[in-house]
């Protein structure tokens, strides 16, 4: 069987428009062969949610540069509601260190600061990626 590229939906949810480092972003993973959905920032959760659904999204990187990963965790729960906790979700931008455990503990596989290098940000969505593939070819093969 041959692997599909990693699928990420790049996006923000809440009232954080700032999307220059999303659009960043988005080329960076783009450029290194994945299959990238780019929303418009302002995206709400069901929104996000049902476009992971239609998109049979691999990764989800959440964008914040105010306040907006506060909301993340009810991402997260919304997502394992509609059968999506496997899923993965990143979330980069300014993220206070006392709500990095917060963001984890909910679910978030990794939280990115502001500095960190494109090329690690590609390798974690590509392993990111490639396990949650793995696990449902697994599951296929003995469903």
């Amino acid at each position: 069987m041959r692997e599909r590229p990693p699928k990420v939906i790049v996006t923000k949810i809440g009232f954080d428009g700032h999307d220059r480092g999303s659009r960043v972003i988005a080329a960076c993973l783009r450029d290194a062969g994945m299959e990238v959905i780019y929303t418009p920032p302002w995206q709400e959760i069901p929104t996000v949610v049902k476009l992971a659904t239609e998109e049979d999204a691999d990764v989800i990187r959440l964008s914040s540069l105010a306040t907006d990963h506060l909301i993340v965790p009810h991402l997260m729960q919304a997502l394992r509601a509609a059968g999506l906790g496997d899923v993965q979700v990143i979330v980069g931008g300014i993220v206070p260190d006392k709500d990095e455990s917060m963001l984890l503990d909910a679910g978030v596989s990794r939280v990115f600061h502001p500095g960190t290098a494109l090329d690690d940000v590609v390798a974690c969505v590509r392993g990111l990626a490639q396990s949650r593939q793995a696990g449902q070819h697994h599951r296929g093969a003995t469903a």
